[in-house]
């Protein structure tokens, strides 16, 4: 049976709370909950996109209650003031979607000094969560980690970029960031095991767009400015991705489907995962590793200073 829209149920009641929605799969994504009643929690760096964004939800579904929650997930110490402030305003959090992330970006570090692409996508998020689990664990909430069919050209990750000293190879813009996909990938799985085995209610699954026309693919090669290379990449990618709202569709399955349980990875079933419905998808052998997994997670508590118990 093919998913659609039509089978998110009524989430009239319920908060969800995103990562990155001033554009692409956050915005749509954001949308594809209201619509069906939900209250929004949701974060951006920039308030003046934020303000566009809440404008653009509020007039497509009049009456959602959208609240925003600024973030920069390069920075840890933000991570964890932003995940304080959402958990001491509201009393519950149904849906979590770590959706923010950057993407094939020159070698820069964030504010801690960790390579941007894995500080951001995975250390942020994984600070942001752990200040937010004593909420979501009391909840009983549905976590979405937002991953990458990118995870498949990771053979590994390599845990010294998570250091402040970082990695010691040569920096490699799609190395780092299919590796940084692969943590989001790991976390979510090895969330969901955590959890299992403390007999929470939480459900931690992920998601992958497939290839979405985003402006991820232009923004993020330059990060300070656009690049040749990142026009280039973001023109060809409009022509035979498809629309980020079709890109949101695993996400909103992932956090929205009553059957999952917990472990799954959700894309697109078309095209080798690049376009279409979402349904369940396999991953690699190497994200399903759970000593990587568990040693992933600690190098991820060292980094960020954070003992996150499940």
């Amino acid at each position: 049976m093919t998913w659609s829209t039509d089978d998110i149920p009524d989430l009239t009641g319920k908060r969800a709370v995103i990562t990155g929605v001033t554009g692409g799969l956050g915005l749509h994504t954001a949308l594809g909950l209201a619509r069906h009643g939900a209250k929004l929690v949701v974060t951006a760096r920039d308030g003046a996109k934020a303000d566009d964004t809440v404008a653009h939800i509020q007039k497509d579904s009049p009456g959602t209650t959208v609240d925003v929650v600024s973030l920069d997930l390069a920075d840890i110490s933000d991570a964890k003031r932003a995940a304080a402030e959402v958990a001491a305003a509201y009393d519950r959090i149904d849906v979590l979607i770590n959706n923010a992330g950057i993407m094939l970006t020159p070698t820069a570090r964030t504010k801690d000094g960790f390579e941007l692409q894995m500080g951001t996508n995975h250390l942020g998020h994984f600070a942001w969560t752990a200040g937010l689990w004593p909420l979501l664990d009391a909840s009983g909430a549905r976590v979405v980690t937002v991953s990458s069919s990118a995870h498949a050209s990771a053979r590994g990750i390599d845990l010294d970029s998570l250091t402040p000293a970082g990695s010691s190879r040569r920096y490699r813009r799609w190395q780092s960031y299919s590796e940084s996909k692969l943590a989001n990938l790991m976390f979510a799985l090895e969330l969901d095991r955590r959890a299992k085995a403390s007999g929470s209610a939480v459900v931690s699954v992920a998601a992958h767009p497939g290839y979405a026309s985003t402006n991820l693919t232009k923004t993020g090669p330059s990060v300070n400015g656009l690049s040749l290379p990142g026009i280039a990449v973001h023109q060809i990618t409009r022509i035979i991705a498809q629309p980020a709202a079709h890109g949101a569709w695993p996400l909103l399955m992932a956090a929205t489907d009553p059957s999952l349980t917990g472990g799954e990875y959700v894309g697109p079933a078309n095209l080798g995962g690049a376009r279409g419905r979402p349904k369940l998808v396999g991953m690699t052998k190497i994200a399903r590793d759970e000593q990587l997994a568990d040693e992933l997670w600690a190098a991820s508590e060292a980094a960020t200073d954070i003992k996150f118990e499940v």
